[in-house]
């Protein structure tokens, strides 16, 4: 069984940086594709990125490409979420999720098995 722990969210003001933690225990993170999504009020939970196992390529939603970078440490058995330029639009509760599945699209929330508890982030303008 797989356990997922979200931090590093809070409030910043437009055009400030977060980054987000996800600490896998229970197996390694480097056997999952690991995916972050996210979900603001009275809408459907959404992918912002994915990091790929063993070959560690990443997918972006085209929202957040260029300002969301993604990276794995497969020492301290964590991925990150490195947020830049953020505005207003990226407030949402931001989930880490992984994967254990050899093929899917991963942009799905159904290609996931395991979820975190989510972490708030919150862009004031």
């Amino acid at each position: 069984q797989v356990q997922l722990v979200e931090s590093g969210g809070g409030l910043v003001q437009t055009g400030g940086s977060l980054r987000l933690s996800c600490a896998v225990s229970g197996r390694t993170a480097s056997s999952y594709q690991m995916g972050w999504f996210r979900q603001a009020p009275g809408k459907e939970r959404e992918f912002v990125v994915v990091i790929f196992k063993e070959i560690n390529n990443t997918m972006h939603a085209a929202s957040v490409k260029g300002r969301f970078t993604i990276s794995r440490d497969n020492a301290k058995n964590t991925v990150y979420l490195q947020m830049n330029s953020l505005k207003p639009e990226d407030t949402a509760v931001y989930y880490c999720a992984a994967s254990g599945r050899a093929s899917g699209t991963f942009h799905l929330a159904t290609d996931y098995e395991y979820w975190g508890q989510g972490t708030q982030v919150t862009v004031s303008s």
